[in-house]
């Protein structure tokens, strides 16, 4: 018995839309990216609103703690997190707009552009870090190519950086701040006995990509990596809760 079905001749059969729904996919994609890449371009534009660390200040800080306690270490990071900490400190009084962390055992290692030394963290927000940096060792390494400012207050020790091109180093001695700009890379050495205060001001979440390389690449450290992981996201969610980005 003929089949009732009926068979549309192929000339009048419709065509394919998967040409139009490429070219629309691809149009939608292309336009979010362009919003992301404005809405990041904004943010940037503003960041400075977020800070609430004052470099002058912290440069002060680290040359009175210096200059109270010479070259204990102990003592200097001390008296440097008991005045950040104090409750008549501008960023604690009269309301608390900044958390700072105030165990000074939680040093943790960190292994980044090859150079390895232990961090202490005291402040870790999405626009501001604040770490106790350095080895009684020594190290060499590259300093990265971050999106932040980074202020590193030479404490006890010395540091020795150059940029390609330079033919002297720059050499920074407790007091001293070395200022790494954002966007520029530099070859340091941090000699024995070396320790810092490091304040960085930007995107720090776009910092951490090379803050973990060397763990995941090298060292293969998973222990460190998640001490490191946790005690950042810790500090970051902290200062969030009481509205610090």
């Amino acid at each position: 018995m003929p089949s009732s079905k009926r068979i549309t001749p192929i000339a009048q059969r419709k065509p394919k839309a998967a040409p139009r729904n490429f070219f629309v996919k691809w149009a939608v994609r292309s336009l979010f990216l362009v919003l992301f890449l404005a809405a990041c371009s904004w943010l940037d534009s503003i960041r400075e609103r977020f800070y609430v660390l004052d470099p002058k200040e912290l440069h002060q800080l680290s040359q009175d703690a210096i200059a109270a306690h010479g070259n204990n270490t102990g003592a200097i990071i001390q008296h440097i997190v008991t005045h950040l900490s104090s409750p008549t400190h501008p960023t604690q009084s009269p309301k608390k707009i900044i958390h700072f962390n105030t165990d000074s055992t939680e040093w943790v290692f960190n292994n980044a552009g090859g150079a390895m030394g232990a961090m202490y963290i005291i402040h870790a927000s999405i626009t501001e870090y604040l770490i106790i940096f350095g080895t009684p060792l020594g190290t060499e390494g590259h300093s990265g190519l971050h999106t932040a400012d980074d202020y590193f207050h030479i404490l006890t020790g010395e540091q020795w950086a150059f940029e390609p091109g330079a033919l002297e180093m720059e050499r920074y001695t407790p007091g001293m701040v070395h200022l790494m700009r954002r966007g520029v890379a530099k070859q340091y050495k941090m000699h024995k006995g070396c320790f810092a205060l490091e304040y960085a001001r930007g995107w720090i979440p776009l910092m951490l990509p090379f803050g973990y390389a060397d763990s995941l690449s090298s060292t293969l450290d998973y222990v460190t990596l998640y001490q490191t992981t946790v005690r950042t996201g810790r500090e970051i969610i902290k200062n969030l809760l009481i509205g610090k980005i």
